[in-house]
């Protein structure tokens, strides 16, 4: 049988960062129609050989063919006029402005608009149907949920002519409803000849969606392989190198020990009034993990701003220790000043709008919250050396690549940035930590590392929340798992009692009577 066309072929890629050699001679072939998975650590240079290819990064030496033919891609322009679009794990969209003008941005056509957005209309509305991607095209882009940005990316991408599509990372803040819906269009687009590549560290996805799969590993390739020739613990080893123990290990927490952190009937509405969490009450106890399992947007997000003291609720009480904070006019609600202070570390669910500063250098991000301790600053000022000898240790301890505190903290990839964050909050041993998403964007090795460091804490007497999107998460961590749904705790069962299925059912439950029938 005739296999199709390559659609990409690099050969030889090389690029330096200083001494970091994140491409070192990597090839690389993608058949054209096929939807090809990079795979590989954080750090392992995926993202790299991707910005090669689309022009963002220049390779020291190497070769690009693109449908067979040879090609100099300088920068983005260069990427786009050859048919390649790609879609970054953080999107590239204007908030403040329509899904329309986004798209339209770089490609007006002239200064008078009105002409050109009607044509722009016209395609577009042409496009969505043929791809199933279906965006509302008035909508200011704040006001639109992930997945539409999502797709809303991928459109813009299609409308500038992308035939081969290089995706990073597209389902790390999806549901899983939005990531099937994805995984129905990239399919769609496949089956009309699009070619894609997909980045990701999530090996079921690979195993659900691709034809072909290559692994990176320390700035080279591996392993290559067609998906059916290999399974998820093959692709597991390849990325790390040795054998990956995930899931469950041993058994859960022994007897529950005093209550750290109680909750009682906290309810909060957005900015619109639109009720977000409904008389929520839950405690955790030292030495337990509890879970919080729900398709998200369900009112975790708003349940950790209020125990973290980002946020203050329309009702409800929270203790701390001994300490307690009322919601009514004129009691005090916690801050995060006094959190810390009470020993409660969090680590937020968006590292980069909430837990570190882009333009700062790894060992400022790594000290903040924390940069009034005496180990950190001296008389109002910060204590420099000392921290930055103190970050190089913590960077040797949690495996941060590249261990290097003065590089900027958005020169890192998303799961070292999320090391940065855990390991500066659970380094200050704290009595409960509230941790959201914590392994989202993170590759299958750091993930065990993660659930290992997050279990010695459990051990050694800290009270964990654990809000998670991924089922599997919830499974192989907790000891107690509650679970939300639109804004309610719609049930409670010890970890023996759980399993996906009846997690998913109560994740739908709506009332007392379904989640008592799911229950019994």
């Amino acid at each position: 049988m005739n296999q199709p066309p390559l659609a990409v072929r690099m050969r030889g890629i090389h690029k330096q960062f200083g001494s970091v050699r994140a491409n070192d001679g990597v090839d690389l072939a993608v058949r054209a129609g096929s939807i090809h998975a990079l795979v590989g650590e954080n750090g392992a240079g995926k993202s790299t050989l991707m910005s090669v290819l689309y022009g963002f990064y220049q390779a020291e030496a190497g070769d690009i063919e693109i449908d067979g033919k040879a090609v100099s891609i300088r920068n983005a322009q260069d990427a786009i006029a050859l048919g390649l679009g790609m879609v970054h794990q953080h999107f590239m969209l204007i908030d403040t402005l329509s899904a329309l003008d986004n798209l339209m941005l770089g490609c007006e056509q002239g200064l008078l608009l009105r002409g050109a957005r009607a044509k722009a209309r016209e395609r577009l509305a042409a496009l969505m149907t043929r791809s199933g991607l279906q965006v509302r095209l008035d909508a200011l882009v704040g006001d639109l949920s992930v997945g539409d940005r999502q797709r809303l990316e991928i459109l813009k991408a299609l409308y500038r002519g992308a035939r081969i599509l290089i995706l990073d990372e597209p389902t790390a803040v999806l549901t899983p409803q939005e990531t099937e819906q994805l995984f129905g269009v990239l399919e769609r687009l496949r089956a009309q000849g699009s070619t894609i590549l997909l980045i990701t560290h999530k090996l079921k996805e690979v195993m659900r969606i691709c034809d072909q799969v290559t692994v990176m590993r320390a700035g080279r390739v591996v392993h290559e392989c067609a998906i059916a020739e290999t399974s998820i613990n093959a692709l597991a080893e390849a990325m790390v190198g040795r054998k990956v123990q995930l899931g469950r290990q041993g058994m859960a927490a022994s007897a529950a020990q005093e209550v750290r952190l109680e909750a009682r009937q906290l309810s909060c509405a957005d900015a619109m009034g639109v009720p977000r969490l409904r008389e929520v009450s839950l405690s955790l106890r030292a030495g337990e993990i509890v879970g919080i399992a729900g398709v998200a947007g369900n009112g975790q997000s708003e349940l950790l701003d209020l125990l973290s003291g980002l946020a203050r609720p329309s009702a409800g009480v929270l203790r701390i220790g001994e300490q307690t904070f009322g919601s009514n006019r004129g009691e005090h609600w916690l801050d995060p000043l006094t959190a810390r202070k009470l020993g409660l570390a969090h680590v937020p669910e968006d590292r980069h709008a909430r837990a570190m500063v882009m333009a700062f250098p790894a060992w400022e991000s790594a000290v903040l919250g924390y940069e009034g301790l005496p180990a950190n600053s001296q008389r109002g000022f910060l204590r420099g050396t000392a921290i930055r000898a103190a970050t190089a240790a913590m960077m040797a301890q949690f495996d941060v690549r590249p261990p290097l505190p003065e590089l900027g903290s958005a020169k890192f990839s998303g799961g070292n940035q999320q090391k940065i964050v855990l390991a500066r909050e659970i380094g200050q041993a704290p009595r409960v930590l509230l941790v959201g998403q914590p392994t989202r964007g993170v590759d299958i090795g750091a993930i065990e590392f993660i659930h290992a460091q997050l279990r010695a804490l459990r051990d050694a007497g800290c009270a964990i929340l654990l809000v998670s999107s991924e089922l599997d998460e919830i499974l192989a961590l907790a000891d107690r798992v509650l679970v939300m749904n639109e804004g309610r705790i719609t049930g409670e069962l010890p970890i023996e009692d759980c399993d996906e299925t009846r997690l998913g059912l109560l994740m739908c439950a709506t009332s007392a009577m379904e989640t008592k029938e799911t229950l019994q």
